[in-house]
Parts: structure tokens; C-alpha cells; sequence
């Protein structure tokens, strides 16, 4: 079903494109730089993002059948229109070794199984604990804030070789991993735009 997009929304994305050529972009790709961009109004991104058209193609495809799609936070949760999302924070605890967003993500996995779509805005250690489950995940949006790991999970998050939304540098957050989901949400489907 097509959303319908408020005039404001609109004339935002006349704007970033007046002042961003995006046209080069593979569709999907397009459309998660776009949106991610257009979140933080923060025309860097479109440099900094690192993602796959083909690994976005099958991400879209599985978010359309169903696939669950899991979220560090609650923030990040908030962000995601049209899909319901697990989020297991409030039922996780810190230990030793162990940070709650860490748990979360191992409480998630027990819940949702392979092939979900994990949506990562906030928490670089929730980001490095799912590097270490045998998640096989439909696709990892890896966009942790921060100047202590974020870097670092998402180049580990690359490295993994796992189908994967991420960026080079500390900025991330939870709006701009919430856009990245949304874009592959509000992107139509062949059923939708034959």
C-alpha cells in the first residue's frame, strides 16, 4: 500500500535533491541515502554510508514477506512507521563483561531467529554483541552514535561480511538508522509499482 506524503515532506526532499545529485544512486541505494540524509539534514552522509544494492534488494524483499525486524532502542522503535518491531531493553540486565544493550540483542535473537532485519541506532556493544551470534540476519542497519566502539562496530560490521547498512565515521543515531528501515519500508514493492 503506498503511504501518502505530507506536502512538507515533499518540498524537504525538493530541496535535499536541489541541493544533493543523488541520481546516480541505484534505487535502493538511493532511497536509503535520501532518507538517511534527509533525517539528519546532514548532506555528509551520502559520502559516508556503506551499503549494497543487491544485499538491499534481498533486504527489501524479506522486509516485505515479513521478516522481523529487531531495534536496539526504544528511540529507534519510535522512529520505524508501518511495521511492528522487537525491542527486548526493558527485559535485559547488565553483568559482568556484559552491557543490557548487549543482553537485549541476545534476548532478541531467542526471539526472532535467523533472518531478521536488526536495526542498530544507538549501542555500539549491541552492535558488536550480534557480530558474535550466528544471526544470519536478512540485514544489519549498523548506525551506533558515539565516540568510544561506533567507529569500530561498524568496521567490524563490514568486515563481517554480513548484508549490512553502515558508515565510516562516529555520527550515527537512532533517527538516521530508523530512516534507513523506513526507506526500504516506503519503497514499493513490484506488486505495488509493476
Amino acid at each position: 500500500m503506498n503511504r501518502v506524503v505530507h506536502p512538507i515532506e515533499q518540498e524537504s526532499f525538493r530541496r535535499l535533491r536541489a541541493r544533493l545529485d543523488t541520481s546516480h544512486f541505484p534505487p535502493l541505494t538511493r532511497a536509503v541515502v535520501e532518507r538517511v540524509v534527509h533525517s539528519a539534514a546532514d548532506l555528509d552522509y551520502a559520502t559516508d554510508l556503506v551499503m549494497n544494492e543487491g544485499q538491499l534488494a534481498s533486504a527489501h524483499a524479506a522486509l516485505h514477506a515479513g521478516a522481523p525486524v529487531v531495534v536496539d532502542v526504544e528511540m529507534v522503535a519510535a522512529g520505524i512507521t508501518r511495521r511492528k518491531t522487537v525491542c527486548r531493553l526493558r527485559d535485559a540486565a547488565s553483568g559482568p563483561g556484559l552491557t543490557r544493550s548487549a543482553h537485549a540483542i541476545r534476548l532478541a535473537y531467542e526471539d526472532v531467529g535467523p533472518g531478521a532485519l536488526w536495526v542498530i541506532g544507538c549501542a555500539p556493544t549491541a552492535l558488536e554483541e550480534l557480530l558474535k551470534l550466528d544471526a544470519s540476519p536478512a540485514l544489519v542497519i549498523g548506525l551506533p552514535v558515539g565516540f568510544v566502539g561506533a567507529a569500530e562496530s561498524k568496521a567490524a560490521l563490514r568486515d563481517s561480511g554480513l548484508p549490512a547498512v553502515s558508515n565510516v565515521s562516529e555520527k550515527g543515531g537512532s533517527a538516521v538508522a530508523a530512516a534507513a528501515l523506513n526507506a526500504l519500508l516506503y519503497h514499493p514493492t513490484s506488486k505495488e509499482n509493476p
